[in-house]
């Protein structure tokens, strides 16, 4: 597919960068999108290197040299508007976004989180599932707004939580489902079946009343 025709992305990580992996090797196939840049808040995130590997242009723009929040956001969406860009992904960002900076990219931002949205909105999902004794977890895209973890839900994974499960265990095998689905639904945005009206998510024209769901065994919905 020529480069004109494919989606030109950039993703914004702060540490491993597994899911923007998912992203380059999605890329690398059928994909019809391209990373036009991966821009870091942390110098040594290893997602930076994976980046290097797959031959992407990388960006560090540390908070720390900035005043504020506002200050710091202001910077980085001149950084990001310089790629282009038709879809924003964060991909592990570990920043609170300030509400002009969502509203910059409004209807073309998606964040993946590990809970079931609603349900364990910010930090130590994993945790708080065993500690609640819940029969499940999983991952949530959604589209993102001024709402922390709060934007419309696109599409879930599901998981058992098992008996045995740590921490550690159950976040694996969240995180191995997280690198379908978010792939899956940047592929939606990029053929142009995917949009936001107000604070409902339309696919293929359809509104969603409740987000898709990819259970453990399911093939993921076309």
């Amino acid at each position: 597919m020529a480069e004109e025709a494919r989606l030109s992305l950039v993703v914004l990580i702060s540490g491993g960068g597994s899911n923007l992996q998912a992203l380059i090797d999605a890329c690398a196939g059928d994909l019809p999108a391209r990373i036009a840049a991966v821009i870091s808040n942390e110098a040594n995130a290893f997602g930076l290197e994976r980046a290097h590997r797959a031959g992407i242009e990388t960006r560090v723009l540390d908070h720390r040299a900035y005043p504020d929040r506002e200050a710091y956001d202001q910077a980085l969406a001149a950084l990001i508007d310089d790629f282009r860009p038709g879809l924003v992904i964060l991909a592990g960002f570990m920043r609170i976004l300030t509400p002009g900076f969502v509203r910059h990219y409004r209807g073309r931002m998606l964040n993946i989180h590990p809970s079931l949205l609603p349900k364990y909105r910010g930090l130590h999902t994993h945790r708080r599932v065993l500690e609640a004794g819940d029969a499940e977890h999983g991952a949530s895209v959604h589209f993102v707004t001024e709402e922390l973890d709060g934007g419309p839900l696109v599409l879930q994974a599901r998981v058992p939580v098992e008996a045995d499960d740590t921490e550690e265990s159950l976040a694996s095998r969240v995180l191995s489902r997280e690198h379908i689905i978010y792939p899956a639904v940047v592929r939606w945005f990029a053929q142009g079946r995917l949009e936001v009206e107000g604070n409902r998510v339309l696919k293929d024209g359809n509104a969603l009343d409740a987000p898709l769901v990819l259970g453990e065994r399911e093939v993921l919905p076309r």
